[in-house]
């Protein structure tokens, strides 16, 4: 067994972690990690509680770190790389009243170059069918 790893919490930490086993708006790996921590508090080696979790020891030990660098923010993902929107929700909102006011009636495309024309937002009639849909 490697160097023992032992994260110290205090009551109200120990609760926090506690009460995120039961939310449900967070996801699976944040509760995870929050047992992990909980593991580690209550004196389980880092080997055994990676392999109840069925993971690396690196993860595991990766996961202590980072609580005791971040804290309870730690335990979230970093956002993801991807390209950044070209709109804002402004832009759609712009669009709902529009269509709501207006007594014509648009098509995607038409909305598309209704954007482009009032907002300078270039986006494709696809897209915008796919947004529109998502928010009913």
């Amino acid at each position: 067994m490697g160097a023992r790893l032992r994260t110290l919490l205090n009551s109200s930490e120990e609760q926090t972690l506690f009460e995120l086993r039961t939310a449900t708006t967070v996801p699976q790996r944040v509760k995870d990690r929050a047992a992990m921590i909980r593991l580690s508090h209550q004196g389980m080696y880092v080997e055994k509680i990676a392999a109840l979790f069925q993971c690396n020891v690196r993860t595991a030990r990766q996961t202590f770190h980072r609580w005791q660098q971040k804290g309870l923010g730690g335990l979230w993902d970093a956002p993801h790389p991807g390209a950044q929107r070209r709109w804002h929700p402004e832009d759609i909102e712009y669009l709902e009243t529009c269509l709501r006011q207006e007594e014509r009636t648009y098509n995607s495309q038409q909305l598309s170059r209704k954007l482009a024309k009032e907002r300078n937002v270039h986006l494709s009639a696809d897209r915008i069918r796919q947004i529109l849909k998502k928010r009913g």
